[in-house]
């Protein structure tokens, strides 16, 4: 008997590992990137040999010795839908497969909040009129469980798996990345160019940039060793947190007051360096990708940790580049919002760090600091961040010549008791709703102070003028620096300029 349900075990493994499988990435209903070669790879037996026919297409691979193995089909235009089939001793299809444009929705909240909100506090605008319409077939969508992980994983935990864009799909999906795919593929079709869209949603709310990163890019770049000293701090304060808590407990079923000062974030474990890039990104890296569009910062604007970003957001956007080995495809981000947030965290030097992040090559920032709300971190106005983004994606991904920013800071210097500025992206400067506001000037002791603010429409270009008679000499030069601030310059696009300080960071008073 024992040995008669030993050989059943022994069998069910051997069929079991014989099986060819994918990724749970792959479904029916999913985006494939269009003009790149066609990736696909999974696991079977050892020396089995797998076949894969899409479309007209066909090769064929044997499995490693690992059991991996990985299959290239040339490069095709968009199109579809079409039917993809892997055969070993056992058989895999996927129908209803598309060829065009696959973008890569990841960050923090603000990127993970659903079109139907998430409860009555965070609102999207015009939510239930928004999700009647978003019946899109040709636009996909793929959602992505949350998880992390000690080292990179090979799949992902979870997906909702691949599903045309409809109603009840979008609602429970990324409304940043929804209205950004919606008006990109508006926007093509104006330009008689279809193309599918497939988006994956691979979000988190509250984590921060170190934890979408490799440890390869952070265990090896110096100047961001300062993370694992602030991740460590935090685990203290975690620690501290759930003493706290118990003490708390104990004090509310006594009737006494609770303890002070309790205005930390929890950081959880599973928000460690690297922890999320393990599980939610490096799956995707064998992948073909049009781009990515980006919404995070929020978690890293603590008064101990934003004087990282500069380093450390660059860092995540070329890490990922590496890894996903395809050049310096295009990756879009939004500038996060105005928010009053509390004194311990600087929000202009984060969003002046994702400016200075434009140095490099094909990025694209989306300036939301009109849209924000003063009094919750997660704007309503969803629509004009998705679009923002679309208007990046249409200029660096798909060469539009049109005008994709507001006015981003070029230069400035100190002359006459004034600071004159230059800016790109500066045709016709206006102020939006009643005088120029938002600027700050300082002199030798870098003390900012209110300044006035005119626009000089010049023959080579609008530039501005900052001066205040509290600061005869003027030297540095900075706009919409705290958290909330008031500011209003915008160019002929009505788009919004982006906060900006002549004074280095860490120089910063």
């Amino acid at each position: 008997m024992k040995l008669r349900l030993t050989l059943c075990l022994l069998a069910a493994t051997l069929t079991a590992q014989a099986e060819v499988s994918l990724p749970k990435l792959f479904s029916s209903h999913m985006v494939l990137q269009r003009d790149m070669p066609i990736h696909l790879w999974g696991s079977a037996t050892p020396g089995e040999s797998i076949t894969a026919t899409f479309h007209d297409l066909t090769n064929t691979a044997t499995a490693d010795a690992a059991g991996r193995w990985s299959i290239y089909l040339p490069a095709q235009p968009a199109g579809g839908p079409y039917t993809l089939t892997v055969h070993s001793t056992n058989t895999i299809t996927y129908d209803d497969i598309l060829l065009g444009d696959l973008w890569f929705a990841s960050g923090q909240s603000n990127m993970e909040i659903t079109l139907s909100g998430f409860g009555p506090d965070t609102p999207i605008e015009n939510a239930d009129k928004e999700i009647a319409a978003a019946n899109y077939p040709d636009i996909r969508l793929l959602l992505i469980e949350k998880d992390s992980a000690a080292y990179p994983r090979e799949d992902v935990r979870s997906t909702t798996g691949w599903s045309a864009c409809t109603p009840a799909s979008a609602k429970g999906f990324s409304a940043v990345a929804y209205f950004f795919a919606r008006d990109l593929q508006k926007a093509l079709a104006d330009k008689h160019q279809h193309v599918p869209i497939g988006l994956i949603d691979s979000t988190w709310g509250g984590t921060p940039a170190e934890a979408w990163t490799s440890m390869d890019a952070l265990g090896t770049n110096a100047s961001l060793m300062p993370v694992f000293r602030a991740q460590a701090e935090k685990s203290d304060r975690e620690a501290t947190e759930i003493r706290l808590d118990a003490i708390d407990k104990q004090l509310r079923a006594e009737g006494k007051p609770l303890t002070p000062n309790r205005d930390w974030h929890p950081n959880p474990d599973s928000w460690r360096p690297a922890a999320i890039y393990n599980a939610m990104i490096a799956p995707f890296t064998p992948l073909p990708i049009k781009g990515v569009i980006w919404y995070q910062g929020e978690t890293n604007s603590a008064l101990n940790t934003v004087g990282l970003y500069d380093k450390l957001f660059p860092a995540l956007i070329e890490d990922w580049r590496h890894h996903w080995a395809q050049g310096s495809f295009p990756f879009l981000y939004a500038q996060i919002s105005a928010f009053a947030s509390t004194p311990k965290e600087n929000w202009g030097e984060l969003r002046d760090a994702q400016r200075k992040t434009l140095a490099l090559v094909n990025t694209g920032m989306a300036v939301t600091i009109d849209v924000g709300n003063e009094h919750n971190v997660h704007p309503a106005n969803k629509q004009a961040v998705g679009e923002r983004l679309s208007l990046l994606a249409r200029r660096i991904a798909y060469n539009e010549d049109i005008v994709d920013s507001g006015p981003l800071f070029r230069l400035a210097y100190p002359d006459k008791g004034a600071m004159h500025l230059w800016f790109d992206n500066a045709s016709s400067l206006h102020a939006k709703n009643g005088a120029l506001e938002g600027f700050e000037v300082a002199g030798p002791d870098r003390v900012f102070l209110r300044a006035n603010a005119s626009i000089d429409h010049e023959p080579g270009g609008d530039t501005v003028t900052a001066a205040s008679p509290s600061v005869p000499n003027p030297q540095y030069v900075r706009y919409a620096w705290p958290n909330f601030p008031q500011a209003n310059l915008y160019n002929g696009a009505n788009l919004p300029a982006s906060t900006f300080s002549s004074l280095e960071p860490h120089t910063q008073p």
